[in-house]
């Protein structure tokens, strides 16, 4: 424990808290709890390992005192230890189109939304061929337009132009890209909180409005509100990026880098009734 994280006993009744929607998700998909007390135990051992600044002291003597986990079990851990999963081509390839189309003036209208494309165009006029080709030579543009056709992504008007969704801004119910978004901006969002918990100046960016006690009206109200003004900061702030992207190039290759994930949120439930016992 840091000199600014908290106690052991002032974190158990919040994680209580953060942990139930969790735990409904699992025991919906069937994952049982001593599978997930198994992954927990080789987590805390992996992260207790991260925390020891030299390698020399990781020994399964200080990961257990700082873990509770038997030393037994780490080795056993240790040598059972698998490779991280890796990202889905497909949420980096849709991701980075659909950044462009949302993003790059020659594909926007006068108010920033997505113009439609033509399949194809001549002379280097923008096109749904010319968007896939700014983002990957390896893949048929014929090919990602009929798989997205097929998800619902696109769909060709009444002059055979490419038209995004909008509901392409939110991925297939459990489909691949849905689970990877749940997993980065959860683990993002939740790494920028206790960041701030147990710094001296928090560094990252973490707000909400919120209210309670309202008519479902206002709630409405609010939940469409707060869709419309999240929607636009998010496009405003992917045209400025690839613009400045643009202008400057990516960082060559072996220099430093950083990643940014700036997300927003929305979230509403009943309240209990007055009274009620």
């Amino acid at each position: 424990m840091t000199a600014h994280t908290p106690p052991a006993s002032a974190l158990l009744r919040p994680l209580a808290r953060l942990l139930r929607p969790l735990l409904r998700l699992l025991i919906k998909g069937g994952l049982t709890y001593p599978v997930f007390a198994d992954l927990v135990r080789g987590l805390y051992v992996e992260q207790a390992a991260q925390l020891l600044p030299e390698p020399g002291a990781r020994t399964d003597s200080r990961l257990s005192l700082l873990t509770g986990v038997h030393r037994k079990e780490i080795r056993r851990l240790r040598e059972s230890a698998g490779e991280a999963p890796e990202i889905p081509p497909v949420v980096t390839l849709s991701s980075q189109i659909i950044a462009r189309w949302l993003g790059k003036p020659a594909y926007t209208d006068a108010a920033g939304g997505p113009l439609p494309l033509p399949r194809a165009a001549a002379d280097g006029a923008p096109s749904f061929e010319q968007l896939v080709a700014t983002v990957t030579t390896d893949l048929r543009p014929r090919t990602v337009l009929d798989d997205w056709l097929s998800q619902g992504i696109v769909s060709l008007d009444a002059e055979e132009r490419v038209v995004l969704n909008a509901q392409a801004f939110l991925p297939r119910q459990g489909s691949d890209e849905q689970l990877y978004y749940f997993t980065r901006n959860l683990h993002d969002h939740m790494a920028a909180a206790t960041a701030n918990l147990a710094s001296e100046v928090p560094p990252f960016l973490d707000r909400a409005v919120h209210y309670d006690r309202l008519s479902p009206t206002v709630a409405a109200r609010m939940e469409e509100i707060g869709r419309a003004a999240a929607q636009r900061m998010l496009v405003e702030i992917n045209r400025e990026v690839l613009a400045l992207l643009e202008a400057e190039g990516e960082a060559p290759p072996g220099t430093p880098t950083r990643r940014v994930n700036l997300g927003v949120y929305l979230y509403a439930e009943d309240e209990p009734r007055e009274g009620r016992t």
